[in-house]
C-alpha cells in the first residue's frame, strides 16, 4: 500500500463531450470500457462521449453513467501493469460510486444501472425550473447557513457542495435560491450566481429520489471495499454492505462535504492525490482546500504518462 496517496474521483460537471478520445488513441482501454458500458445500458453511450450532442450527454441520466465509465477507464490504464494501492479513495458527489467500483465494492455493471436510475430519479423529483443551484464565493459556512435560514421564507434553500475554503454551492427552490443571491451580493460575497445544472442536488428536494434509491440500492450486491472510501455524508470510511448503502442514499439529500475530506485525507498522511476522471475540477478545489498536497490529472495525457514512466507501470 501507497500510504501517501490517495485518489479522487469528479461528480457531474466535469463532462465534456469528446472526454478522454485524445487518451483513447493511445490506450484502447478506453474506448472498450465505453463500448462495455454501452452494452450494460442498452444504448450507445460510447457514441455519446465521442459526439454528444452536448445537451444530450448533460442529461444527468447519461451524464451519470458517462464519467462512472470515464473515471474506470482511466483507473484500469494505471493498473494495466501493476496494481495501483493507494492508502484511500474519495469521490465528489457521483464519483463516489466510481470509487466503490475501483474499490470492488460494486460491480462496474451494476453501478452504471445504478447511477443511471440516481439520474432519473433526481430528475424526477423536482419539475423543471422549481429547483436551482447557486455558486457562492467569499463568505464562510456559517454565514451561508444563516443567510439560506434567511432567504428560505417557507422554501428550500441550504448549503448543498462544501466545495473549497470560502467556495459553497447551495441549492433549494428557484426563488429562494435567487433571494439568496441578493443577500449573499449583500453580506459581501465576492460571486454569487445560479450555475447551470437541471436538478437541484443534495438538497431536502431530493427527498423523494432519495426514497427510491433506497430501494434501488437494496437490489445491489455491495461488498466490503478493498481499498477504503471515504464517504461525502459523514467523512467515514464504512465496511459493512449496509453502511454504504445508508451513505449512499442519505448523500442524495445531504451536503457533500468535500473541505473535510480533503482535510481528512491530509490528516490520515495523504501527500499525493490522483484525480481519476475527466478535467481538473477537484484538482483546483484540493489546492484552496490545502496546497501542500500535490494533485496529478490523470486524464492529462502529459501527466499520465509522466505518472506511469514513475510508477513503473508503462
Amino acid at each position: 500500500m501507497q500510504k501517501d496517496l490517495g485518489i479522487v474521483f469528479p461528480g457531474q460537471g466535469s463532462q465534456s463531450v469528446g472526454m478522454l478520445m485524445t487518451l483513447a488513441d493511445h490506450y484502447p482501454i478506453i474506448q472498450s470500457t465505453f463500448s462495455e458500458a454501452s452494452e450494460h445500458l442498452g444504448y450507445d453511450l460510447s457514441h455519446i462521449i465521442a459526439h454528444g450532442p452536448e445537451e444530450k450527454l448533460n442529461t444527468t441520466e447519461i451524464t451519470q453513467p458517462a464519467l462512472l465509465a470515464a473515471s474506470v477507464a482511466l483507473w484500469r490504464i494505471v493498473n494495466t501493469k501493476n496494481a495501483v494501492k493507494p492508502a484511500f479513495l474519495a469521490g465528489h458527489s457521483l464519483g463516489e460510486y466510481s470509487a466503490l467500483v475501483c474499490a470492488e465494492a460494486i460491480e462496474f455493471g451494476d453501478a452504471l444501472k445504478l447511477v443511471q436510475a440516481r439520474g432519473q430519479y433526481m430528475q424526477a423529483a423536482v419539475p423543471t425550473g422549481f429547483g436551482a443551484m447557486a455558486a457562492i464565493i467569499g463568505l464562510d459556512n456559517d454565514r451561508i447557513a444563516l443567510l439560506c435560514e434567511e432567504a428560505a421564507e417557507g422554501d428550500v434553500v441550504s448549503p448543498a457542495n462544501f466545495n473549497a475554503i470560502g467556495q459553497t454551492v447551495v441549492a433549494g427552490e428557484n426563488a429562494a435560491v435567487e433571494r439568496l443571491i441578493d443577500l449573499a451580493k449583500a453580506a459581501g460575497a465576492k460571486l454569487a450566481k445560479k450555475i447551470a445544472v437541471s436538478v437541484p442536488s443534495h438538497c431536502e428536494l431530493m427527498k423523494p429520489a432519495k426514497n427510491k434509491l433506497i430501494t434501488a440500492l437494496s437490489d445491489v450486491k455491495i461488498s466490503t471495499p478493498k481499498i477504503p472510501v471515504v464517504h461525502n455524508v459523514d467523512v467515514e470510511c464504512h465496511s459493512h454492505p449496509d453502511e454504504i448503502r445508508h451513505a449512499l442514499a442519505e448523500q442524495l439529500d445531504h451536503p457533500v462535504r468535500w473541505v473535510e475530506t480533503i482535510q481528512w485525507l491530509s490528516q490520515n498522511g495523504i501527500k499525493t492525490l490522483w484525480e481519476c476522471g475527466p478535467g481538473k475540477v477537484l484538482a483546483g478545489l484540493v489546492k484552496r482546500i490545502d496546497n501542500s498536497i500535490e494533485v496529478l490529472d490523470l486524464s492529462s495525457q502529459v501527466q499520465l504518462v509522466a505518472l506511469m514512466e514513475k510508477t513503473e507501470l508503462a
